[in-house]
């Protein structure tokens, strides 16, 4: 790496502290009995709507089995509905219920008003300019099959 490259990637690696620790702090918005890894799931199913579990699987980067226990309890709380699939009753679906959610979009709503109020701190061009580098990242972030979309 050149020594620009080393401050850049410096720069991105402090940068994810900040953004782990407002996902973090946002998912305190879910009751206390929700883990972390359980609002991934919410946020992450929320995003794709009904699907398969090994389909939620994949898009968390995670295998079945995990998949399968942070349901479990998340569908004995009620935020999270099984099903089976139309075309393939052995296909095992999974969607987020109503009260699933009303969690979801109080974490989103907690979430984009931390980010808000990190934006706000800047400049407006310098706004502009970080919301344009976000969008970058995120395209070539989409190119890496490893990071993927997969919803935090």
């Amino acid at each position: 790496m050149q020594p620009h490259e080393d401050a850049d990637v410096a720069a991105l690696d402090s940068l994810t502290v900040v953004l782990v620790g407002i996902a973090w702090e946002c998912a305190h918005a879910a009751p206390p009995e929700v883990s972390f890894p359980q609002t991934r799931l919410l946020l992450v199913l929320d995003r794709l709507g009904r699907v398969p579990s090994s389909q939620l699987a994949t898009a968390m980067g995670v295998n079945a089995s995990s998949v399968t226990r942070l349901a479990d309890r998340l569908e004995a709380l009620g935020y999270v509905a099984r099903g089976r699939s139309p075309g393939n009753r052995s296909v095992v679906t999974l969607e987020v219920t109503e009260s699933g959610h009303e969690i979801v979009a109080r974490m989103l709503e907690r979430r984009h008003a931390a980010l808000g109020a990190l934006l706000d701190k800047l400049p407006p061009a310098e706004r502009a300019a970080a919301g344009e580098a976000a969008r970058q990242l995120l395209h070539a972030a989409a190119t890496i099959p490893a990071l993927g979309p997969a919803a935090l």
